[in-house]
């Protein structure tokens, strides 16, 4: 009889998330396409946008611009989908470029090649098995809407939008079931030009002239899910805003009583997103600030619609302090201040894993609505190398993050909070929105171009590539931490 001790055999990890889980990544057309003004495309605000976020518009395109030709995935879609399809994505978020539809943005009729180019990517996502997530509108408001009406400040884009949305979804709605209206709602906020096509300077827009753009944009989204579900497709509509959770600096509850203002600036969408009316905060605001509306009886009963879901982006927290010497985020975009419990990338983005299991916690508890993270990832300056003689990126960096980030969400789940998915952002290089470069690289799939806009467009697969394969094929039991 032997007297060895037999060895127990090594426990399987136990998947983190739900059979039911969608993993994948998100892009947008400005970010990814190229091709401004191939097969009848008109112009986008983006094709005046070559600086970033914050710096004022040019007269029209310009060579310095990256998003012109971005990392042409007008012509390379098929390439850059199988490569997803090899990380295991069930889902693929990207936007469609209102200005390929509809030129100018005002026209009765679409261009029909604009909608060819998006039936051929469909193709090519049903292929794989892949489930299309469609952002209806992607910081891309045509150029002639943002010139010729001032953008969303003007109630005829509500007309505009609907025509586009009633064609997408006549034209997709048996392809595609789940779509967001608007992204990063939201942001118009702080970045009017960009989120809103609206084309008054910021510091000479008035707050009531600022609040009607963001009011039309919340009706049209309404007026976008009542059209969704009176087509019987079954089509799921979600609206998609920036999730910052703020933390008071200090104790004082001076500081308490500033996180709660600044938090009602960024809810306010989503809470008449999801219950269809203003909360009494927003009320009180406009009325204190001399803010009057234009609100007709029509917009409160359209308003009523309410959505599906609610998705967001999250990539970093921030604080609030009453004080007004606390100093600010270096790289926070909507404001707060510096929280030194937390490290910052290299665009000062503070680094808050904890903060997505907090803001996914606060939204179910607040609107008991599903969830679906659609962008968090990381920018940073990525090196292309050669390991075994492949090039490659070594961005244990971007694993880490990923990682951290990702046990969160599975915490959350565990809370009880219903997580539909989540999409990266973005995984594959593309052009930064908020700086308009593309050394700030997000993707696992590293793109050849560079932000003089030379490269020769290769992909080529990084570590963090295999390791979201693993991700996926493992359900979240890959994950450390």
């Amino acid at each position: 009889m032997s007297t060895e001790t037999a060895v127990a055999p090594a426990a399987t990890p136990r998947p983190r998330f739900p059979e039911s889980f969608l993993w994948g990544g998100a892009t947008a057309a400005n970010q990814v396409e190229g091709a401004y003004d191939v097969d009848g495309k008109g112009l986008s605000i983006q094709d005046v946008m070559p600086r970033g976020i914050f710096a004022a518009p040019t007269d029209g395109p310009t060579p310095d611009n990256l998003k012109l030709e971005a990392i042409d995935f007008y012509h390379r879609y098929a390439q850059d989908i199988a490569l997803f399809a090899e990380m295991g994505f069930s889902v693929f978020r990207f936007s469609i470029a209102w200005s390929r539809i509809f030129p100018n943005g005002d026209e009765e009729e679409p261009n029909e090649a604009g909608l060819a180019f998006y039936d051929r990517v469909l193709d090519e996502l049903e292929r794989y098995g892949i489930t299309p997530l469609v952002t209806i509108s992607h910081y891309e408001t045509p150029l002639h809407l943002a010139r010729a009406y001032d953008g969303w400040v003007s109630r005829e884009l509500i007309g505009f939008y609907e025509r586009y949305v009633r064609v997408l979804f006549a034209r997709y709605g048996h392809r595609v079931k789940h779509w967001l209206t608007f992204n990063e709602i939201n942001s118009v906020l702080h970045v009017p030009l960009m989120s809103g096509g609206i084309m008054t300077p910021r510091e000479e827009l008035s707050p009531t002239a600022l609040y009607q753009a963001a009011h039309h944009e919340l009706v049209a989204s309404a007026l976008a899910t009542k059209i969704a579900h009176e087509t019987g497709l079954g089509l799921q509509v979600g609206c998609m805003v920036i999730a910052m959770p703020i933390y008071p600096l200090t104790p004082d509850p001076a500081d308490v009583l500033a996180v709660m203002h600044a938090d009602h600036a960024n809810l306010m969408f989503s809470d008449v997103h999801t219950r269809g009316v203003y909360p009494g905060y927003a009320l009180r605001h406009f009325r204190e600030h001399g803010i009057e509306l234009d609100i007709t009886d029509e917009d409160r009963e359209l308003l009523r619609h309410t959505v599906d879901f609610v998705s967001f982006s999250y990539y970093m927290s921030q604080c609030e302090s009453a004080d007004p010497a606390a100093a600010p985020g270096p790289g926070n975009l909507i404001g707060g201040t510096t929280n030194p419990h937390l490290p910052a990338s290299e665009w000062g983005w503070q680094i808050d894993p904890v903060g997505l299991r907090i803001v996914l916690n606060q939204f179910w508890d607040r609107w008991g609505k599903p969830l679906f993270i659609v962008e968090n990832g990381l920018g940073a300056k990525d090196e292309l190398v050669e390991v075994d003689g492949v090039p490659t990126v070594v961005d244990d960096y971007r694993i880490a993050y990923l990682n951290d980030h990702l046990v969160q969400v599975a915490e959350a789940i565990q809370d009880g909070v219903q997580v539909l998915g989540y999409t990266t952002w973005g995984p594959i290089d593309l052009v930064s929105a908020s700086t308009a470069q593309l050394s700030k690289r997000y993707g696992f799939i590293y793109v050849d171009r560079h932000d003089d806009g030379s490269g020769t467009l290769t992909r080529y697969r990084k570590k963090s590539f295999g390791w979201y394969a693993d991700v996926i094929a493992t359900r979240g039991a890959s994950l450390r931490g």
